[in-house]
């Protein structure tokens, strides 16, 4: 599905107010992004998209805190940051959703789900590989949305032609946006 960089902008436009004309530079940098994507020629545009994201805040304050738990759910700014991610990739053409078996991921993409009419689809989070081959097989022209883990979101941008690089535990605000075809990864906090 190809969107217009007019569309594009407006829905940031929406999501910044009624009436608004101003973009912040985090604004415009997405509509910028969006539309190099969304309007690239023909042949890019048969490539599919696979957006990564590391699941919100937990409840517990993280892996390295004292009161870690196994299975944590969000934290209340974590309920926020999942709300903002769904306003902000709810024109992005998103047509499946993947995430762990965990709360926290599962939480994270319930909201962009609910707004698109999709079904989170499990997938065990120590299975990078199975998924990133689902995702080459399943979805090859598709925009995917992926939630994971500070150690998987790695494991399945490598998986599916990406560089090689590490997310910090206490990272929590960073879209990660992968064209598989050519490696090509983009990244913006949010």
């Amino acid at each position: 599905m190809r969107m217009s960089a007019c569309r594009a902008l407006r829905a940031l436009q929406r999501r910044r107010g009624p009436g608004s004309l101003v973009l912040g530079a985090r604004s415009w940098f997405t509509a910028a992004f969006v539309a190099s994507v969304l309007l690239a020629p023909t042949a890019v545009s048969a490539q599919h998209l696979v957006i990564v994201v590391r699941h919100a805040e937990r409840a517990d304050g993280g892996a390295m805190s004292a009161a870690k738990q196994t299975d944590p759910l969000l934290s209340a700014e974590g309920e926020a940051r999942a709300k903002r991610l769904a306003a902000m990739l709810a024109d992005s053409g998103i047509t499946a959703i993947y995430a762990t078996e965990y709360k926290r991921t599962q939480d994270t993409a319930k909201p962009i789900a609910q707004r698109l009419g999709l079904k989170v689809q499990t997938q065990k989070g120590q299975d990078s590989a199975g998924l990133a081959a689902l995702l080459k097989s399943t979805h090859a022209k598709d925009v995917v949305l992926v939630v994971g883990h500070s150690n998987t979101m790695p494991e399945v941008i490598k998986a599916l032609g990406g560089p090689a690089f590490k997310i910090p535990d206490d990272e929590y605000d960073t879209i990660y946006f992968l064209v598989p075809a050519t490696g090509t990864l983009s990244k913006i906090r949010y």
